[in-house]
């Protein structure tokens, strides 16, 4: 049993206790003496490091994106935690776009949610972080500041769950998060946005809810057919491509003038295969890099659309293979630094080794002039399918009738009509835009026959009183042969010009 007798006296203690001290301030003075500087810290680091207490908690940041591709589990995210809010929360993000059915949902900045798997829980936090820094975009070089965002999500939880975090709980949000997109399924239309972000241009949607379909289009029914079988056999053959080798992708070429359905077209083909859109304005657009960034940022079964590709933006020609560079205009331009979109780029963008990074996507050239393209973008794995639309033929016309009068198959005024719609040109927009004035279905196919017969009679009035034979000019060179329509005077023009618009003058009164 112990004793106070045991135990040792104030004295000794206070012996000891000095002995120990100096003993520690030899140690101390030996080892700065003897020990560098840097490995005495390098000993301390380690020491605390073995000391201090173990965190049980295991933390994963979820950034946004990764690298030039977004972050996949991020955008899983996003959308799961939007189910798993709860009364706790403070601070949420509600939104609602026009056309959408219901409210959308998001955590504010430093919002947590916990949630709940296989008995484990999970905590979950967003994390915006703000920052100004300088366009790397602009040519000028005017410094000047443009603010971005940087967006992540924080998952903690305990160190012992961390192969069920990667093999089950993770995986599981990825799928929830597809069949929430499955079941609500609506079509979107991106478009580019260049405001904000620092880093180049990114993409903003909103609901696509464009109702043309097949079946309400005005097209020759073969060429219809044809484009839906096209359609049917492309998103079928997945295996296909693997075992031959070749990007799942379809390119199709629009072509025709304008008002004839070939944004309608666009939007049927959305609608039928029940792929988003993605509107790319190549002016926009100021290098070849942005163009690898948003192939990057666009979905799989998604519909790239790039509308009139012929002046939508001034391409630097390839350099030939005698040498030659492109012209004095576009050299000044990408020495300034504006033009750095090239058509190389854009090629490479299209059938390159960046086409091959998605799956299951269709590339839209739109064009009012084929014959303004480079050859290289129309050849076979660019646009696979050259598309011709046309002036509304009889066939289109019958089915505009029956979508906008209700009208019967047969219909005694049809007769007249098919006769005079194949000798004019006249566009589906021009046809919808008359068979629209009236309700009553006999006056407006009564006043559509008078349109087609005024606009018949105006091009017999411009073959008779057409261009006179073009007489040589006296700054010809001699011997040298005038091609048809060149040399025509500005004075016959004219004389022709006034000749019909006291014609038309004449058959109103």
């Amino acid at each position: 049993m112990f004793s106070p007798r045991d135990m040792p006296s104030p004295s000794s203690i206070f012996s000891a206790y000095a002995s120990m001290t100096a003993s520690i301030m030899l140690l101390r003075s030996m080892a700065n003496e003897l020990i560098p500087h840097p490995i005495r810290g390098y000993l301390f680091n380690t020491f605390r490091y073995l000391i201090r207490p173990r965190s049980p908690t295991l933390t994963l940041i979820i950034e946004e994106s990764t690298g030039i591709a977004r972050n996949q589990v991020y955008d899983a995210a996003e959308a799961y935690l939007s189910t798993r809010v709860s009364p706790e929360n403070e601070r949420l993000k509600i939104s609602k776009s026009p056309k959408e059915k219901k409210l959308t949902i998001r955590l504010e900045k430093g919002e947590k949610v916990v949630d709940c798997f296989n008995g484990a829980f999970f905590k979950w936090r967003f994390i915006c972080a703000e920052s100004e820094k300088n366009n790397p975009n602009d040519p000028t070089n005017s410094n000047i500041s443009v603010r971005s965002e940087k967006r992540s999500f924080e998952l903690s939880f305990p160190k012992k769950h961390k192969e069920m975090v990667l093999d089950c709980y993770l995986p599981f949000i990825l799928e929830k998060a597809k069949e929430m997109k499955d079941e609500e399924r609506v079509l979107k239309m991106h478009t580019l946005n260049t405001s904000y972000c620092f880093s180049g241009v990114k993409w903003d949607s909103i609901n696509l809810e464009h109702p043309s379909t097949f079946e309400t289009l005005a097209m020759e029914p073969d060429l219809k057919n044809a484009v839906i079988e096209d359609l049917d056999r492309f998103v079928k053959r997945r295996e296909f491509y693997k075992r031959v080798g070749r990007a799942w992708k379809r390119g199709y070429l629009l072509y025709g003038p304008p008002g004839t359905g070939k944004s309608s077209l666009i939007a049927a083909m959305a609608n039928y295969l029940k792929f988003d859109i993605f509107d790319l304005q190549l002016g926009n657009i100021v290098r070849d890099s942005d163009l690898r960034k948003l192939l990057l940022a666009t979905a799989n079964r998604s519909i790239l659309v790039i509308e009139d590709i012929d002046c939508s933006v001034d391409l630097p020609e390839r350099r030939h293979g005698d040498g030659r560079k492109q012209t004095d205009v576009q050299a000044d331009r990408a020495s300034d630094g504006w033009m750095q979109l090239t058509l190389s780029g854009l090629l490479n963008f299209i059938d390159g080794l960046w086409s091959s990074c998605g799956d299951e996507r269709i590339i839209i050239f739109t064009t009012n002039h084929k014959e303004r393209l480079d050859p290289a973008l129309l050849r076979p794995g660019r646009m696979d399918m050259h598309i011709h639309m046309s002036y509304c033929s009889y066939q289109g016309f019958k089915l505009l009738a029956s979508n906008y009068l209700e009208t019967p198959s047969e219909h005694p005024l049809f007769g007249e009509i098919e006769g005079l719609i194949e000798d004019i040109q006249i566009t589906p927009a021009q046809v919808a835009e008359e068979l629209m004035k009236n309700e009553d279905a006999e006056a407006t196919l009564e006043a559509f026959v008078k349109l087609l017969k005024r606009k018949k009679m105006e091009g017999d009035v411009c073959e008779n009183y057409g261009p006179e034979k073009p007489q040589p000019s006296k700054r010809r060179k001699v011997g040298c042969k005038q091609k048809p329509g060149v040399g025509i005077s500005k004075s016959n023009i004219g004389v022709t010009q006034r000749r019909t618009r006291r014609m038309r003058r004449e058959r109103s009164f």
